[in-house]
């Protein structure tokens, strides 16, 4: 809660008041960190993904009178950051998608009775998927990622990203055509 302001602050009353009380900020990481460390682990390890949502929280408290709420929300503009110190670790990502596509699942000798056919699928799939996402340009997989892991809208990537929404659908068709001849559902049944 913010004095003055019944409930808790929307996020237009915490960008207002952002550049004259630092303190607001507080607000803005317990509200935020947990979804934009859950947007970077889900590109990259978990140390460097708790990192990585450090140092956007790092950055946007150090840049937090330069956001133009004209331009979009603090949510947008927390998962810009994040892309944008996510792509430095972009050679490193590409990496490691290659070599997760790489590894051969391991099979369970005895597998456990209670074991759920989706966790089976998903083990089966796991080496299309991440070979699927090395073949992404990295802007397709920042959209990708953003609206899979982030839960993003489409303007909210464009706000993310700089980009205009329209740019975010083409970006969003071709990652789909590429998953789709990688991960081809009929390769599955067989």
């Amino acid at each position: 809660m913010t004095a003055g302001v019944a409930g808790p602050a929307t996020d237009a009353e915490l960008a207002a008041g952002l550049a004259a009380r630092p303190e607001l900020f507080a607000v803005v990481h317990d509200r935020y960190f947990r979804d934009i460390f859950r947007y970077a682990a889900g590109r990259l390890d978990a140390q460097t993904a708790e990192d990585i949502a450090a140092e956007t929280f790092l950055t946007a408290y150090d840049q937090r009178d330069r956001f133009d709420p004209a331009r979009g929300g603090l949510r947008p503009w927390l998962f810009g950051i994040a892309t944008n110190l996510i792509a430095r670790h972009r050679r490193k990502e590409a990496r490691h998608y290659a070599a997760l596509a790489r590894v051969v699942p391991e099979r369970d000798a005895e597998g456990p009775e209670n074991r759920v056919l989706t966790s089976v699928a998903a083990q089966r799939m796991r080496p299309r998927l991440v070979q699927a996402m090395a073949l992404l340009t990295p802007g397709e997989r920042d959209v990708v990622l953003l609206v899979a892991l982030g839960r993003l809208g489409y303007q909210e990537v464009a706000e993310a990203l700089g980009i205009s929404a329209g740019t975010v659908g083409s970006r969003l068709s071709r990652a789909r055509a590429k998953l789709h001849d990688v991960l081809d559902p009929e390769a599955f049944h067989g």
